[in-house]
């Protein structure tokens, strides 16, 4: 029997329902969504204050987790513009830290230089350390390197406002992360500043231990992370900015650090075991640098002081016209 036009429609009609209806079931499709955007995409925006807006990004580098990254907008700023892009600095926290860190503990918020640059504050996890994490050499979820260098680079750039001009700085773990990622990553990043960075974490057994200690932070196998210092010592060698040191010799590179006693900034009879090994590890990279022939390494080594926000507030306000030349802006 001949359907008749009406139930050519009817069944047309049904099709089209279910499809849609599958459309709305299938569990690929944000993840497609995220592919073409790099692997990542915003699936929320906040402002939380002037000149300051939180961007939540799904990452398929992590797992297809959601995360913050703030950012500090520079005068005129307009995402939907994409005729205008900024130069722009990367802004790294430390561990136990987060995207918030910077603009809760620091005046960078107010720094008028830093009106005319986006400054991006990603978050990199409670001890990412800024790697893609080696998790028993299967690689995989956490890879903050790839979310931040691949994923995020590409999604900032293309609809956020951000330039090809960047600079890097970090604070401890982020110091690490400043130090790996300008070396790991050459061309991508033009000056690169570390304050009380981790800058050698294969220095010594004390400064492995430490590190290792962070690793099994939240109770992670500190394992997972670079895998053991001893089997694996090429993938510690691989994230150990001295290791990179040839990578950096072309580059402005600002090492700061206190030695871990009391400080001008510190209450008195303080002393702090990290800084001093610290301390340490950026002599050994700035020696390291100098033996290279770097020409661009600036190093405030400042004596006493410990590992606090108040020495990473100066820090930040020393290294920035350096950072701020890389950039091509008048401070």
């Amino acid at each position: 029997m001949t359907a008749t036009p009406y139930r050519r429609t009817r069944a047309r009609q049904v099709l089209l329902a279910l499809a849609a209806l599958l459309c709305t079931l299938v569990p690929h499709a944000p993840a497609a969504a995220a592919q073409d955007r790099g692997g990542a995409e915003v699936v929320g925006v906040t402002r939380v204050a002037e000149r300051q807006v939180d961007l939540s990004v799904r990452s398929s580098a992590l797992g297809d987790r959601t995360v913050k990254v703030r950012l500090l907008t520079p005068d005129g700023w307009n995402p939907k513009d994409h005729r205008r892009h900024w130069p722009t600095l990367w802004l790294l926290h430390g561990c136990c830290g987060d995207y918030t860190s910077w603009t809760s503990r620091t005046d960078v918020a107010g720094i008028k230089s830093l009106r005319n640059v986006l400054v991006v504050m990603p978050e990199a996890g409670w001890n990412g350390w800024y790697s893609d994490w080696w998790n028993y050499g299967q690689g995989g979820a956490p890879a903050w390197e790839t979310f931040h260098t691949k994923e995020l680079r590409r999604l900032l750039e293309s609809d956020w406002g951000a330039g090809g001009r960047r600079v890097v700085a970090g604070l401890s773990m982020g110091g690490q992360g400043a130090l790996m990622y300008a070396a790991r990553h050459p061309g991508m990043f033009r000056a690169a500043a570390a304050y009380s960075g981790s800058a050698h974490p294969l220095l010594n057994d004390e400064s492995v231990h430490r590190i290792m200690a962070f690793f099994a932070g939240q109770g992670d196998d500190p394992r997972k992370v670079w895998g053991d210092p001893v089997a694996q010592r090429a993938v510690w060698a691989a994230h150990d900015p001295y290791h990179l040191a040839r990578h950096l010799t072309r580059l402005p590179v600002y090492l700061s650090c206190g030695d871990g006693t009391a400080g001008p900034l510190d209450p008195p009879g303080a002393t702090d075991a990290l800084e001093a090994d610290f301390n340490r590890q950026n002599h050994a990279l700035a020696d390291a640098l100098n033996r290279l022939g770097a020409r661009r390494l600036t190093t405030h080594f400042y004596g006493p002081g410990t590992h606090t926000w108040a020495y990473w507030q100066r820090e930040l306000h020393a290294s920035l016209p350096m950072l701020l030349r890389g950039l091509g802006v008048r401070g």
